[in-house]
């Protein structure tokens, strides 16, 4: 991120003045005659965006418009392969299939390396530090877990353990003691299905980001959610934020001078207790 910014910076530098502030205003001014913050989000991506415009995400990004005197403009994508096609298809250029970029993205992990990976973007913006956690059935997971995962996941060697296919969790699950977990590993589509499969008695615990994970079981008396720490999980937490386009400064400064508002008035952790969900501030 630092090296990005330099970079930027350099370049910025080089540039005659009078041709330099304009530049930076032109995309927040483009926004503000418009009236509207055209806003990307996930589409079926439970408690962060849910169809119609709804979910957690979508109430930020209507929280930080409406202090910036605009409308939110919600728009749903779906995820491509990686963070670098949605990146690309909902910022900088847009989708082949025609779906324009919008003005900020929201749901982007504020990563340095994501950053030094896509220098046509502007990564910023922490709302939500995310981590990963465990729902358990008590009376087939009784402990909780704890200590090194050769100790702490001794129990689902003989109990079944639920993930999101093609997750941080699954990758760890299958890979952790030397792969002595994968046949007790059950992928489903997503947490919500994981969650009804742990409902309907098909595993003993799901591993899964901490608010998928609150939002699916909400309802389910019969369990404990815990954030266990794995000194073999390298990763188990991560910042999510916002990008722009690079060259939109000013827009990145105008939306983190507002959210930085409503993360002290407590606006922000009002949306995620409305939605049921514990707010983690970076």
């Amino acid at each position: 991120m630092k090296n990005d910014r330099r970079r930027w910076l350099k370049a910025l530098a080089a540039l005659p003045m009078a041709a330099a502030l304009p530049a930076l205003a032109d995309g927040l001014e483009t926004i503000r005659q418009r009236g509207r913050l055209r806003v990307a989000v996930y589409n079926d991506f439970a408690p962060y965006s849910i169809s119609g415009g709804k979910g957690i995400d979508a109430d930020v990004a209507r929280a930080i418009a409406a202090k910036l005197g605009l409308t939110a403009e919600v728009v749903g994508y779906n995820a491509d392969e990686d963070m670098n096609d949605d990146l690309r298809n909902m910022v900088w250029k847009g989708h082949y299939l025609g779906t324009p970029p919008s003005d900020v993205m929201m749901h982007v992990p504020v990563d340095e390396y994501l950053a030094r990976a896509n220098d046509k973007v502007r990564i910023f913006g922490t709302y939500h530090v995310e981590t990963l956690a465990l729902a358990r059935n008590p009376e087939r997971v009784p402990k909780p877990l704890a200590g090194s995962a050769a100790v702490a996941l001794e129990i689902f060697t003989r109990e079944k353990i639920g993930v999101e296919t093609a997750s941080l969790a699954d990758s760890f699950m299958l890979g952790v003691l030397n792969g002595r977990l994968r046949e007790n590993v059950v992928h489903f589509k997503n947490v919500a299905e994981a969650a009804k499969g742990m409902a309907e008695g098909k595993v003993a615990a799901v591993l899964a980001p901490r608010a998928e994970l609150e939002a699916a079981t909400q309802g389910q008396g019969n369990l404990v959610l815990e954030s266990p720490k794995f000194a073999e999980l390298k990763v188990d937490s991560w910042k999510l934020g916002m990008a722009v386009k690079v060259e939109d400064q000013a827009l990145a400064e105008a939306i983190g001078n507002a959210l930085a508002d409503l993360k002290k008035d407590g606006s922000i952790a009002d949306i995620f207790k409305r939605h049921g969900i514990t707010h983690q501030a970076g």
